[in-house]
């Protein structure tokens, strides 16, 4: 008897701002061992975009002419992020350098509150996105899991929103899986991706069973002893979350319910 075939994967596809996107993993470019770690990282990866800090590629100097020519032979959507920025101000004017250097409207938005705990600044975040929603960009800001600050955002005329799992760089994953249910509760037709804070693929797919839209990771791949590895074992995670999220989790019970029914089934006497 031959083997059945490996199961296609059945995940739907992942949309933001009306653009199909191959994957629902997105992921960061910094902290590689090496440029072509990077490369085979996003290419295994299947990542249909890549996060870019303007600001940091602008102090590497040349180094950060060659990086960002070497991003944009990935062949892969190129989101700016305005990463490092601690006010509104700085956050709008790193967006619109991005825009020129990159010729795309497109911008992951960060506004930090907090250097220890690198948490957002949902003030500040709200303001740069209805700055810069009206300049005509496509924010995808990363925030918290506040369903009021969630509101404001969308009021500000966000599509996309990216709640942290945890502090970033931290690795501990969804560390208020409690408050990040509710808000895919609140928010059933607003995209939602995990931003920050995931270590391990268990953690994606923890995710992608809970309902959100995709995962955007960095410091797990670029830190992990084998980086193309790693990325193909988050793509993979991610794929199995999402279509288990799909296919309808069974529910949870306090009390065990056998798997096959003893009910009506007759019983045989071994003794006589």
């Amino acid at each position: 008897m031959n083997a059945p075939e490996p199961a296609a994967n059945t995940a739907s596809a992942l949309t933001l701002y009306g653009v199909a996107l191959p994957s629902r993993m997105l992921i960061g470019t910094a902290q590689y061992p090496s440029p072509q770690v990077l490369a085979k990282a996003v290419e295994a990866s299947g990542a249909g975009i890549v996060t870019v800090s303007l600001r940091r590629e602008q102090a590497r100097g040349r180094t950060g002419e060659r990086f960002l020519e070497l991003i944009s032979q990935l062949g892969v959507l190129v989101l700016p992020n305005t990463a490092g920025c601690h006010t509104a101000k700085e956050a709008v004017t790193t967006a619109q350098m991005a825009r020129e250097v990159f010729g795309i409207d497109w911008v992951k938005l960060e506004v930090i509150a907090n250097d220890d705990t690198l948490q957002p600044d949902v003030f500040g975040l709200v303001e740069a996105a209805a700055i810069l929603n009206a300049e005509g960009f496509k924010v995808l800001p990363y925030t918290t899991e506040d369903l009021s600050v969630a509101e404001r955002l969308l009021s500000a005329g966000c599509q996309v929103l990216m709640p942290w799992g945890a502090p970033i760089g931290t690795g501990r994953g969804l560390a208020n899986p409690y408050a990040l249910t509710s808000m895919r509760a609140y928010f059933p037709s607003v995209p939602l991706i995990i931003d920050a804070g995931i270590g391990a693929p268990s953690h994606a797919a923890q995710a992608m069973e809970m309902g959100f839209d995709g995962v955007l990771l960095n410091t797990a791949v670029a830190k992990a002893g084998d980086p193309v590895r790693m990325a193909e074992a988050f793509a993979r995670a991610i794929d199995a979350g999402r279509a288990a999220f799909e296919s309808g989790l069974m529910g949870q019970r306090d009390m065990a319910q056998p798997s096959t029914p003893v009910a009506g089934t007759p019983f045989f006497d071994l003794d006589r």
